[in-house]
């Protein structure tokens, strides 16, 4: 199903020439209007005149968060602020939030990009959506929300947490469409089983859209399995709008990018070179409509790279990988690259073991150690030792040859570790606290 099909079945020409003329004004109205963008051109030694084609783009200075930061709460708009009709921000939890602001034109296009991805993903107007993000100042709950309104789909604002409560509204309501991060659906159909609902039987769902977390394909194949859903994933940042960056449709083959609001790039995160398709790298992404907040270069510290060729869905637009990481998320444990997602998908191949999971790093006599927790999916494993002996062995070995270092594997009981509402934390890096 396509939601504005003019757009996502443009040739490239049509899609390049509208990026490059919204660059072109993007550019122009932040060196005009935000005295930090106008000292980065300025120090670059670049006028907004001299973007005469995309290959431009890469002249540009990169924005980064502090950027953000030290410009809160509003010195990053290129709008008076009469004209900015809804905020929102990061958490702040490492300092001052992030401030993003928004237009009437700016929320009208968000709701407009993010309900192609909805539409990408199986919503119709005929399905029911239970939307089981955080509402308020995270851009999530609201960045779904008023897009399936949009594509004619009944909305039910449940918000986070209150599990039990959410799984009656999704029996009583006959929801289809469920929206949240991946790992708080997990922990949804685990309270599902708890309770003795069968979602095959009890249910109405049919699609499952994700985000706000990156997950591995291991990770989808448990949401499918355990919620009777197609489970696709959709992308965005507060910094830049919130969800609809980027999407999946039900192929399932990398997220379509909105490309006449977005222009994504893919750079080495040490050099800042502009790397070519199919290569990984850090994501930047320019956001050239937006009137609030027309940010450009943004480097995302997400890992992924881009996928040029037609889907067979039928969309033309440009697609990217699914994120495999942030570079800042990513452990160098004795001088070796280790992303918690590796570790996800050896965990979650394995039949025996649930997938919730702790990873812990430690430096003990100078030397990093690095211990992974993982619930057992039956605690009758618990008294059958050498079975115990064989999948723990099972998993470090699998560990070992993904990481290539050692890891400590300690399997507890089910239901011990910490379920998460939001997004995930499974990293605990105790080295800066020696």
């Amino acid at each position: 199903m396509f939601f504005e099909e003019k757009i996502e079945t443009a040739s490239r020409e049509t899609i390049e020439n509208l990026q490059l003329e919204r660059l072109k004004d993007a550019a122009k109205r932040v060196y005009e209007n935000v005295p930090l963008y106008k000292k980065k051109f300025d120090d670059a030694g670049i006028k907004p005149e001299d973007i005469k084609s995309l290959n431009d783009l890469k002249k540009l200075p990169f924005t980064v968060k502090d950027d953000l930061r030290d410009t809160y709460p509003f010195g990053m708009f290129a709008v008076p602020k009469e004209k900015v009709v809804r905020v929102h921000a990061s958490s702040g939890t490492t300092g001052k939030p992030t401030v993003v602001g928004y237009t009437q034109n700016d929320l009208n296009m968000w709701s407009s990009v993010m309900a192609r991805l909805c539409c990408a993903g199986g919503v119709t107007p005929h399905d029911t959506a239970q939307v089981a993000f955080g509402y308020g100042l995270f851009t999530g709950a609201f960045g779904l929300h008023y897009a399936l309104e949009k594509i004619g789909a009944m909305v039910i604002p449940a918000s986070s947490g209150n599990t039990e409560k959410q799984i009656m509204l999704m029996k009583d309501f006959e929801t289809t469409v469920l929206i949240s991060t991946p790992s708080y659906a997990l922990y949804i159909s685990e309270v599902m089983e708890q309770m003795g609902i069968d979602p095959k039987k009890d249910l109405k769902l049919k699609y499952g859209l994700f985000g706000a977390e990156a997950s591995t394909e291991e990770m989808r194949a448990q949401l499918e399995e355990r919620l009777n859903i197609t489970a696709t994933e959709n992308y965005g940042l507060s910094e830049i709008i919130g969800p609809g960056v980027s999407g999946e449709c039900t192929h399932k083959c990398g997220m379509h990018i909105n490309e006449d609001h977005f222009i994504v790039e893919i750079i080495d995160p040490k050099t800042g070179e502009v790397l070519p398709d199919g290569t990984p790298g850090e994501v930047v992404i320019s956001a050239v409509s937006k009137e609030a907040l027309p940010i450009l270069r943004y480097r995302t510290k997400d890992i992924s790279y881009l996928i040029p060729d037609k889907c067979s869905c039928g969309r033309t637009l440009k697609r990217m990988a699914k994120i495999t990481g942030r570079s800042d998320d990513m452990l160098i444990i004795r001088g070796v690259n280790v992303f918690p997602s590796q570790i996800e998908s050896v965990l979650l191949s394995s039949q025996d073991v649930e997938p919730h999971y702790e990873i812990i790093v430690r430096r003990e006599n100078w030397l990093d150690q690095l211990e992974v927790l993982v619930e057992l999916a039956d605690e009758r494993l618990l008294d059958n030792y050498s079975k115990l002996e064989k999948l723990q062995n099972k998993i470090k070995s699998d560990l070992r040859t993904i990481l290539s270092i050692d890891a400590t594997v300690t399997l507890v009981q089910p239901a011990t570790l910490k379920r998460f509402q939001g997004k995930a934390q499974r990293v605990t890096d105790l080295r800066e606290k020696k």
